[in-house]
């Protein structure tokens, strides 16, 4: 049975530093009405169909962004295109159609107008793919909650962005220095960082409370297998650590501090082989390139 404590820890030291502490600065978007809608369409035993099609079609660039997934060459469609909401949804899927709709509401909602970020949503929208990808591969792993995972997991970053006066200098300075980890530059610079931020997005956009926590925790690799931490949350930060590393192969980049430093722990954690990463990199590659 998993441990809720440091989830319930974490919720109070959020909803406390808002209230009082350093987190009264940070400017939170609103969340979504479409989103709030969504989430609450999926979260049913039967979802309704006819609900998530209402809301596809409240904007025209969605439907715009659904209609063009669907006739991608990821899907490998058969017979004439795509022309409606409706066609696109049979074909992508219920829970696919949710996921691009969640993807484009969370981008509009907190739009990124920055050059150290030029490329945030785009990486992000890979990032999710590949942990709804992982997820599948793991038994007893969510896929809402690990594609969500991989949406929310730098959200904190641009919200920073907004509210923080000097965080696009923090940005360059936490990238440059080699002698300690990005999220202490931002402490040391801000008082808080983007790990903090990001949950509290998730908390105040109501969003479920392990995401919260897996957000908030997803560069403490010692988190992995304390008791107090849910094992759902330790699934989550593994493998977030695994889809970025599948990302960055694929972009051609090199392994970062954190892979190399935690990569045993998590493939451990996880139950995984040098073997299964080498499946999933090839695997991965064309959901990446039409993401």
């Amino acid at each position: 049975m998993s441990s809720p404590r440091q989830t319930e820890a974490i919720r109070n030291e959020l909803d406390t530093s808002r209230a009082k502490g350093d987190l009264r600065q940070v400017q939170i978007p609103p969340c979504p009405e479409l989103l709030a809608q969504l989430q609450q369409a999926m979260g049913q035993a039967e979802p309704d169909l006819n609900l998530v099609s209402h809301i596809a079609s409240q904007d025209v660039a969605m439907s715009a962004a659904l209609i063009r997934m669907a006739n991608g060459p990821l899907y490998k469609p058969v017979g004439p295109p795509c022309s409606t909401v409706g066609q696109a949804m049979t074909r992508l899927g219920l829970r696919e159609t949710a996921q691009l709709l969640s993807r484009f509401l969370v981008q509009n909602a907190i739009p990124v107008n920055n050059r150290q970020l030029a490329r945030f949503w785009e990486r992000s929208a890979k990032r999710a793919a590949a942990m709804d990808f992982i997820a599948q591969q793991l038994p007893g792993m969510s896929r809402d909650l690990a594609h969500g995972f991989g949406l929310f997991l730098h959200v904190g970053m641009p919200v920073l962005l907004q509210s923080m006066k000097g965080y696009a200098s923090t940005m360059v300075e936490a990238n440059a220095r080699i002698d300690r980890p990005f999220i202490a530059t931002e402490n040391a610079n801000h008082r808080t960082d983007h790990a903090v931020v990001g949950a509290l997005v998730v908390r105040v956009w109501n969003l479920p409370p392990l995401l919260m926590a897996a957000v908030r925790l997803h560069h403490d690799f010692s988190a992995l297998g304390a008791k107090d931490v849910d094992p759902d949350v330790h699934a989550l930060i593994a493998a977030g650590l695994i889809a970025e590393w599948l990302m960055r192969r694929h972009e051609g980049l090199s392994e970062d501090a954190d892979w190399a430093a935690n990569h045993a722990a998590a493939m451990a954690w996880l139950h995984l082989q040098w073997t299964d990463l080498e499946q999933w990199e090839e695997a991965l590659g064309p959901i990446f390139d039409a993401t």
